[in-house]
């Protein structure tokens, strides 16, 4: 075989391989970038949920006291 054919090939190998070891690393990254935000995201609708619970208590308790000044009177 020409060497420049071997030198070529070698140096094929070795791009294909340093491609795909940077492909599966940036996969890698990304995919635990999206865990972060998923956690996130799950810490922000936790949050909604139990906003949206006190805001609902706290109507209930305002009601319970314009009955009671209600009463009062």
């Amino acid at each position: 075989m020409n060497d420049a054919l071997v030198v070529a090939l070698l140096s094929l190998a070795g791009t294909l391989c340093g491609s795909w070891a940077g492909v599966r690393q940036a996969n890698k990254l990304v995919n635990f970038r999206i865990d972060i935000l998923e956690k996130k995201v799950e810490r922000h609708n936790n949050l909604v949920e139990r906003i949206a619970m006190m805001e609902r208590d706290m109507k209930t308790a305002y009601n319970q006291i314009e009955e009671i000044k209600e009463k009062v009177k």
